[in-house]
């Protein structure tokens, strides 16, 4: 794998470490400001928001801007965006910063999606992609844990201003290695916006909404399931969310071959294995050890589905795919407040600490639906389909390798 997948994987990490630590320190902001912790949430809220706003306005504003100079700016926003959060005066003032640093989150991960594919050969783009996003699950995993526990000991400004310096170590990276790629003549915002209202596209960020809905339905409340019913102590909170970030990591490091080799299939597998998995996590959270493991296959089988969506909907947008991909995580974070959402709203009910699972599921078979409905109305008569994450076209033109419902493909 080139040396540039480093670097994405690097800047990965930090988005990934300043998205999720929040919610381990939403007490400690909330007693250093003076306010409650319900209205500390909406810091998470203003980051998720900047993102699915983010991504398709900075996108379409930098879609003549070539690739690596693009990446290189969108990092410098979320730098400043993690240090203005480090020295904000007030609340008010940090949530314009995280709102700043969400910004960037959906737009870069979309153009380093695109820039990720193309600095592979054909048959190993998903792999390349998944790479890109290892850096956002060991964030999971090394990231939040240990920037929770800086901000419990030399206070949360503290976190933010340390990320800021792995903002500032990825720009270095990606200065160094990410290789010059220029944007083409045909590509322009119009082009962008056609790709992004392909059926097939946004149906994929609906089964992206709908099914990773599932996953965060449960991830939200994760912290309160561990203490309130597996029975382990406030100490041990740090331990499950790294498992958590393990079982990410695992998935990430399946769904790049398994994408490679059959991209629909893996998308179909592994809703259907989080479905199930959602169900029967409440059944378990009694035993320890086997609440742990189902944490870790959670954390695995849910993050399988999304090398599959991202390339999904950059095989569906053709040859103007970064909107569409930088879209994808948007759909994400609506998927990630939807899910915490109606998460809460179940919890809320007196149905118990673990009845988001329920939810979860439901939605993860819902995402499902989606899922099969496009795959169907893709191998209808006169629809072309893609048959491999390899029928990624890049942004150069070339023709995506495309097969006839009903045709036998051709393998050269």
């Amino acid at each position: 794998m080139p040396l540039a997948l480093l670097a994405l994987a690097v800047s990965a990490f930090g988005i990934g470490t300043t998205e999720f630590v929040m919610m381990g320190l939403l007490p400690n902001v909330a007693d250093d400001l003076g306010t409650s912790v319900p209205t500390a949430g909406y810091l998470v809220s203003a980051y998720a928001i900047g993102v699915v706003l983010g991504a398709p306005l900075l996108t379409g504003l930098g879609s003549r801007i070539p690739r690596k100079r693009m990446l290189l700016l969108l990092m410098a926003v979320f730098t400043v965006g993690n240090a203005a959060s480090a020295f904000a005066p007030g609340f008010g003032w940090l949530m314009a910063g995280r709102f700043l640093a969400g910004l960037p989150h959906g737009a870069f991960f979309g153009v380093g999606a695109v820039v990720a594919a193309r600095l592979v050969p054909d048959g190993r783009q998903a792999r390349a992609v998944a790479t890109m996003f290892l850096g956002l699950t060991v964030a999971n995993i090394i990231g939040v844990p240990a920037a929770t526990l800086l901000g419990q000991h030399l206070g949360w400004r503290a976190t933010f201003l340390v990320v800021a310096v792995i903002g500032l170590a990825a720009m270095a990276a990606l200065a160094r290695l990410v290789p010059q790629i220029p944007v083409e003549a045909h590509q322009n915002v119009r082009r962008e916006l056609r790709a992004l209202g392909d059926r097939q596209v946004l149906l994929g960020l609906l089964t992206a909404v709908l099914g990773f809905a599932g996953v965060f339905a449960v991830y939200s409340y994760l912290s309160s399931m561990t203490t309130e019913a597996m029975g382990f102590g406030e100490s041990s909170v740090t331990l499950v969310l790294a498992l958590f970030g393990i079982g990410m990591t695992l998935g990430a490091l399946a769904a790049g071959p398994l994408t490679d080799r059959a991209l629909r299939p893996t998308l179909y597998g592994s809703l259907a294995a989080l479905a199930v998995v959602l169900v029967v996590f409440p059944f378990t959270v009694h035993v320890r050890w086997a609440a742990l493991v189902m944490v870790v296959l959670l954390g695995g089988i849910g993050f399988m589905t999304t090398t599959p969506l991202q390339m999904l909907v950059m095989n569906k947008a053709k040859d103007a795919p970064t909107l569409a991909s930088a879209s994808n995580h948007s759909a994400f974070n609506l998927a990630n407040a939807g899910g915490a959402w109606l998460g809460g709203v179940a919890i809320a009910a007196g149905w118990g600490w673990t009845s988001p699972a329920f939810v979860g599921a439901v939605l993860a078979v819902a995402g499902l639906g989606i899922a099969a409905t496009a795959g169907f109305l893709d191998r209808a008569p006169g629809a072309s389909r893609v048959v491999a994450s390899g029928a990624f076209a890049g942004e150069a033109g070339e023709s995506p390798v495309r097969e006839q419902a009903g045709a036998r493909s051709s393998a050269s």
